[in-house]
């Protein structure tokens, strides 16, 4: 068992950079230190070198023991941006564990969390070519643990009410863009609903405001709910996860596509248009793997295996004494 504050996690100021991270600590089963980041306006540039020069003040302060405490034995990191800082750390005698790709100074990791999308094109986990510091998984970590699950199948149990089959609608929006295109969320609403006996839908941060309104639109008149992004209340994504007897997802969204595959639910995945290799290689490794299939194969079900990346990313950690 590690002491309290031996491991520390990075954490980016982005929910779903951050997630990755923190997704692997949680299932580690030992304390953990979450020191939050802040970029400054360094933070862009491409170090070749350890340092904390891209943080702001404060978030370089956090960058020290508390009282009483050493430098963490453990650093858990994910983004190109914190690759500095954990470098930095790795100095000071830290094993150093980073989710997706870091940028500059890849060998100095202990190990490399990537998703096989993100692999060199042509690349297969076990090529020999491949660094030997690289773990590649499918998708991308998160938080959405077996146990978060069933604390939100219990925390929802009010959706068992809707009609089966309950279709989980989970919508994203062009990564580098403003919101998606209404009449793809209209589409996406109206062929979902076709094949539902309920939708349990959710818009992000990169849908928009129009296209969830269209959307809206399109779920009217049939059984459903729709969680728009930023409306109060508690938030039922794990629930709408939890309860959904399939899941479609939008291909533009690597952390919902992998959070989805955290469940048993059959996985389908909506293609927006406007992708961009990389989300086309998310696809292509996750239909090869079973772990999903495009939306034209729906509404048929078909038997997966949930998948736990974070967790053998934890066991490999165990595995190599470093907690």
């Amino acid at each position: 068992m590690s002491e309290a504050g031996a491991v520390w996690v990075l954490a980016d100021p982005r929910a779903g950079t951050a997630a990755q991270a923190l997704g692997i600590a949680d299932r580690l089963g030992v304390p953990v230190r979450e020191v939050p980041l802040a970029w400054g306006g360094l933070a862009r540039l491409p170090w070749p070198w350890p340092t904390l020069a891209g943080l702001t003040p404060e978030a370089r302060a956090r960058i020290a023991p508390p009282p009483g405490s050493a430098w963490p034995r453990l650093v858990i990191s994910a983004g190109r941006r914190s690759a500095p800082v954990a470098r930095w750390l790795g100095r000071r005698g830290a094993r150093l564990v980073h989710c997706m790709r870091p940028g500059l100074g890849a060998g100095a990791f202990d190990l490399l969390v990537i998703g096989r999308h993100d692999l060199p094109p042509g690349r297969l986990p076990g090529d020999p070519g491949l660094a030997p510091n690289l773990l590649p998984i499918l998708g991308a970590c998160h938080r959405m643990a077996p146990t978060r699950l069933a604390a939100a199948r219990a925390e929802w149990a009010a959706l068992a009410g809707l009609p089966s089959p309950r279709i989980g609608l989970l919508v994203g929006g062009p990564v580098r863009a403003e919101g998606m295109a209404p009449a793809v969320a209209a589409a996406l609403g109206a062929a979902v609903a076709g094949f539902a006996g309920s939708v349990l839908a959710t818009a992000s941060r990169r849908t928009g405001a129009a296209a969830t309104e269209a959307l809206a639109a399109a779920l009217a008149g049939r059984p459903h709910r729709l969680h728009r992004w930023g409306e109060g209340g508690p938030n039922p994504y794990a629930g709408f996860l939890a309860w959904a007897d399939a899941l479609v997802v939008t291909g533009d969204s690597v952390s919902m596509l992998s959070e989805a595959l955290a469940t048993q639910a059959s996985v389908f995945i909506a293609d927006p248009g406007g992708l961009g290799p990389r989300h086309r290689r998310l696809q292509e490794s996750l239909v090869a793997a079973g772990q999903a299939r495009m939306l034209a194969a729906a509404p048929a079900p078909f038997v997966r295996a949930p998948l736990d990346e974070a967790g053998r990313v934890a066991a490999a950690i165990r595995g190599r004494g470093w907690v």
